[in-house]
């Protein structure tokens, strides 16, 4: 019990969705009736997974237990939507567990969001005085520390100019070296190391490697798995909202790549679809046939196979791919070159994707099928959403800093996709 930093018992945290000012006084009344008998919230019209969304209200987290000791380098691994980013934010403080409680021995810094923590309008060097002082540290132990913490985050000719005029990545740098080096009992840092440089990144590592050496605890998370492997000794697994695992990284890791949509085979058939869309042409299955984990390194080539029908003709059917981020923005988008079905047939199409210029991180798919108009306007056949999800993680060895910085969240256009073959099916 002494060397216990960190205790969760049975936490949850549960949001309503959409806007609180939308509600009224009596539909929250019947809200409330409904929840006391037990039943569905009559005025929601929200019909998906019942076991986490009730009425207008998401479970974000569901009886979660953990205990962290002096010395842990926990990794909580987990899809988007898991809960991760949520559980951060309740042992921060930033908001309150709906049931259960959190205890915590010692203080807390963390690195959450780009920003999180810093005044705008106060300069990189009142930041660090406003950090130590919110870790309960006086001005003096903060200026003890200040010039350790501003060679480590190498903006040293910035550090007095207001905060709101640095880039993301001098953000990123301030805040790690703030939160490194004012000797925390508790660590926290969640993906947000992604937008720094790789140097810069393999640096923050190495500090909390050492930090959970000196004894203290390091929470991370992050979709690029090799950093999990390298820096954590223990690994937790959230999916859609409750700890399912708590054990070795590797197992972790391993839940990690076989849930949700990282399936090697979608039944597309079965998922939704816009109003009209895959009644001329559909598309049926997709098979991922290069990797057996749904994990590519940078720069690396996604190969798929696609199956579908065809009601009618169409001799310049093109395959488009959007990705998205974790931010649930787009990402990139490719296509392929025209190719042609005929009505009343079953065509399968293999597909190679070059992933060069995404960052590590974790992508989800959408598949559309379209043929140009002659005024070069798209007419869509067929578009699923969810069509599935893989993961990005960079190898040091071979990728540079400038790969490693290209943004995210962009509207980055990616080399067009290879039709390998295309064959009719019985």
């Amino acid at each position: 019990m002494e060397d216990r930093v960190l205790e969760i018992d049975n936490v949850s945290k549960e949001y309503r969705l959409g806007q609180l000012n939308g509600r009224t006084l009596q539909a929250d009344v019947a809200s409330w009736f409904a929840r006391l008998r037990g039943l569905e919230d009559p005025n929601s019209k929200i019909g998906a997974d019942p076991a986490r969304i009730r009425g207008e209200t998401l479970m974000a987290l569901r009886d979660v237990s953990l205990n962290v000791n002096r010395g842990d380098a926990l990794a909580i691994v987990g899809r988007n939507g898991a809960g991760k980013s949520t559980l951060l934010k309740l042992i921060s403080r930033i908001t309150l567990p709906t049931r259960g409680e959190i205890r915590i021995r010692g203080k807390v810094a963390s690195l959450l969001e780009i920003g999180t923590g810093f005044h705008p309008d106060l300069t990189g060097r009142d930041n660090i005085y406003l950090n130590g002082a919110i870790l309960g540290m006086s001005r003096a132990e903060t200026a003890a520390r200040m010039k350790r913490i501003i060679e480590f985050s190498e903006i040293e000719p910035f550090i007095d100019t207001p905060v709101k005029r640095y880039s993301s990545g001098m953000y990123v740098k301030l805040a790690f070296a703030v939160a490194a080096n004012l000797s925390p009992d508790i660590l926290i840092c969640d993906e947000v190391l992604a937008v720094g440089d790789l140097a810069f990144q393999q640096k923050c590592l190495s500090k909390m490697r050492d930090v959970a050496q000196e004894g203290r605890a390091v929470l991370y998370v992050s979709h690029n798995l090799r950093t999990v492997a390298e820096l954590c000794n223990r690994g937790v697994f959230l999916d859609a909202g409750r700890l399912t695992c708590d054990g070795t990284v590797d197992r972790a890791i391993e839940l990690y790549g076989g849930t949700g949509a990282r399936d090697l085979d979608r039944d597309l058939n079965a998922l939704p679809r816009p109003k009209r869309r895959g009644e001329a042409i559909r598309m049926h299955t997709m098979r991922i046939t290069n990797t057996e984990s749904i994990e590519y390194e940078m720069d690396g080539v996604m190969r798929f196979a696609l199956e579908g029908t065809a009601t009618i003709s169409e001799p310049l059917l093109r395959l488009r791919v959007t990705l998205f981020g974790s931010l649930a923005s787009p990402a990139a988008m490719t296509q392929s070159p025209p190719f042609e079905v005929r009505a009343g047939e079953r065509f399968k199409i293999d597909i190679a994707m070059p992933l060069d210029g995404l960052s590590p991180g974790e992508y989800g798919m959408k598949l559309s099928l379209l043929a140009l108009t002659p005024q070069g306007k798209s007419s869509y056949y067929d578009t699923v959403e969810d069509a599935g999800k893989f993961i990005i993680s960079e190898d040091p060895a071979v990728n540079d800093g400038f790969r490693w910085s290209v943004r995210k969240w962009g509207n980055f256009r990616m080399n067009p996709l290879q039709l390998q073959s295309q064959e009719v099916l019985p």
